[in-house]
């Protein structure tokens, strides 16, 4: 006999702090009885986590709704549900500009993913509101709780959300108006979620917020990052802790020597700059200066070990002069990032930036962003190639279908999904596992090596 309400699939767009949110309403429907499916062909209903920070990501969304709808129309879908940062940015005009779609709901509408989901399905209750077809909810003014997920990362690492919402005013950015302000889970319901992944078997945890090194002001009237670190740090089950999207503002003594003196926390940091321009930056509003980045860096630096850092910038912002972005090659050459993303300027609707004067082509933005790759192509591949002959800790994600008898595992300065990986030689390696592994080349950005000592 079998008990579910329903068959359906789910398709999670977006970054890692979405991908959190899909997972708790992925948890939130199996507890309600639905049957989660690999394949959409087939599916009682889809649900679509989408993304709406950036045109490129609206645009996939809008892809992925699109072929959802298309399976619909041949009546090999049932229906299709769209959650997450397009329906939040968007609202009931989504509906307008995807028609076939049976119900929307907002960010912080996903704890009601399954009452959508009833509703897209013809379920609930036969009033008015059965009719709606979109949820919205304000969003909250303290954290979402995010235990009880069904998670779709791989057993052995997670994604743990310690805050939501941002209360930064970046000119380019849309995330406030999508996610609200910010707001800090507190610390004690941060460590009962880490040991609930824990005792699930994760072995590595990766810190996701909109701004990690705000944390715990909104809360407790200063910042309390170290703090959260430090009892992290403390949790048996979990090897390693992965600190993204810090912010180079908050970044205190207590910090540095927190990140530099821990057992758990890996030297890797990821902390988007954007730019380095004095003018630009504060164009864009980051609150930031030149010479407080390069003394924060310097002093990071010298305090961690082995210390990778990743991080992001935007090219082709309204007024970027030649000369702005010709400094800013000439930092990123003389910094040496072992990691670094490049986007060109987004024009987002509704952003403080789009009032800007001195808007630039896209052929100039996008001849900029490969400049500044090729200059840090250089510096990643003499980065790579460094590494050879070294030993190195790894973990393991699981078999490598290109290359037999070797696995494809992450070092410290890899985060799943984003950066690199290494492919290690070895026998009975399994996913999860950390091991030492001796670097014997450099596959461009990749490494290849041997696995010279025990599991653990």
């Amino acid at each position: 006999m079998n008990d579910s309400k329903g068959t359906y699939a789910f398709v999670s767009l977006g970054c890692p702090k979405n991908l959190v949110d899909s997972e708790r309403m992925l948890g939130k429907l199996a507890q309600d009885g639905y049957t989660l499916v690999a394949d959409a062909d087939g599916a009682d209903v889809v649900v679509i986590n989408t993304c709406g920070f950036i045109e490129p990501a609206r645009q996939e969304s809008l892809g992925v709704i699109r072929e959802m709808l298309a399976l619909k129309e041949q009546r090999r879908v049932g229906s299709v549900v769209v959650a997450g940062c397009l329906a939040e940015r968007k609202k009931d005009d989504l509906l307008l500009e995807v028609p076939g779609v049976d119900q929307i709901v907002g960010v912080f509408g996903r704890e009601e993913i399954a009452l959508v989901v009833d509703r897209a399905l013809g379920r609930g209750a036969s009033d008015a509101r059965a009719e709606q077809r979109s949820l919205f909810r304000p969003a909250p003014v303290r954290s979402l709780e995010d235990t009880a997920r069904l998670r779709i990362t791989p057993r052995h690492y997670a994604y743990l959300k310690i805050s939501e919402g941002c209360d930064r005013t970046c000119t380019f950015c849309a995330i406030p108006g999508m996610r609200g302000k910010h707001v800090s889970k507190p610390i004690e319901e941060v460590i009962r979620e880490a040991k609930e992944l824990a005792a699930h078997g994760v072995r590595e945890l990766i810190l996701v917020a909109q701004d990690t090194t705000y944390y715990g002001l909104d809360l407790y009237g200063r910042v309390r990052l170290a703090e959260l670190l430090r009892e992290l740090d403390q949790i048996d089950g979990i090897e390693w802790i992965r600190v993204l999207y810090l912010y180079p503002i908050f970044f205190n003594d207590e910090l540095i020597d927190t990140l530099a003196t821990s057992k758990r926390i890996i030297p890797y940091l990821d902390m988007p700059l954007q730019h380095i321009n004095d003018r630009t930056l504060k164009r864009m509003q980051r609150r930031v200066g030149r010479q407080e980045i390069e003394e924060l860096l310097a002093k990071l630096r010298a305090s961690i070990a082995n210390l990778t850092m990743r991080t992001t910038f935007i090219v082709g912002f309204p007024g970027e002069t030649e000369a702005d972005f010709e400094e800013l090659v000439t930092f990123v050459r003389e910094a040496r990032f072992e990691r670094c993303g490049v986007f060109t300027y987004s024009y987002e609707p509704g952003t403080p930036a789009v009032k800007l004067d001195g808007h630039l082509s896209e052929e100039i933005k996008e001849e900029r962003r490969a400049r500044l790759m090729e200059t840090q192509q250089e510096i990643a591949l003499a980065w790579s190639a460094a590494q050879v002959g070294k030993t190195l800790e790894v973990i393991v994600d699981g078999p490598d279908p290109e290359m037999p008898n070797h696995v494809q595992a992450r070092g410290h300065a890899d985060t799943p999904e984003i950066d690199c990986m290494v492919r290690v030689k070895g026998k009975n390696l399994h996913s999860g596992d950390i091991v030492p592994v001796k670097i014997t080349a450099a596959d461009q950005y990749d490494l290849v090596g041997r696995a010279v000592g025990a599991v653990r």
